[in-house]
């Protein structure tokens, strides 16, 4: 094994993740309902206003929601038609964590009866997951750990 650096960074875990949207009323839509919560911050009404999409103080026109300590973001500066790949050089997916195996039984029946198309609870040996896409085409899952 190689010797690790004295001075290496040692992140005690992720802050936040940005994703890039298309039309960012349509995820913030999405994401709000997804989550069952509201963004923390939101400056989505401003988004066409001039230079707010290239504004990081007013978050590019985008919404922030808060789960503890993580934070998830919606950056609507992708030209309109970009599609996501998760075979491109950058993100292949974003799994949230749940708390229970129920919590992934209930997501399925909430985004069935909304609609959404999902895969099924699928069971990965250490973690149960349950698949979906965003309306950018991002893949999303929703993650059990068991203990």
């Amino acid at each position: 094994m190689s010797e690790q650096p004295t001075d290496a960074v040692t992140p005690s875990g992720i802050h936040h993740l940005r994703l890039t949207v298309t039309d960012i009323e349509r995820s913030k839509a999405f994401y709000t309902t997804l989550l069952g919560r509201d963004p923390v911050i939101d400056h989505s009404a401003a988004v066409d206003e001039p230079g707010v999409r290239q504004d990081q103080s007013r978050f590019f026109g985008g919404v922030v929601y808060s789960f503890g300590d993580q934070v998830l973001g919606l950056r609507p500066v992708a030209e309109p038609g970009d599609t996501f790949s998760s075979t491109r050089v950058g993100l292949d997916h974003v799994s949230l964590l749940v708390g229970s195996r129920d919590d992934l039984d209930r997501a399925a029946s909430r985004l069935s009866r909304d609609g959404v198309p999902h895969g099924d609870v699928t069971d990965l040996g250490s973690m149960l997951i349950l698949s979906l896409q965003d309306p950018d085409d991002i893949n999303l899952e929703l993650c059990f750990r068991e203990a």
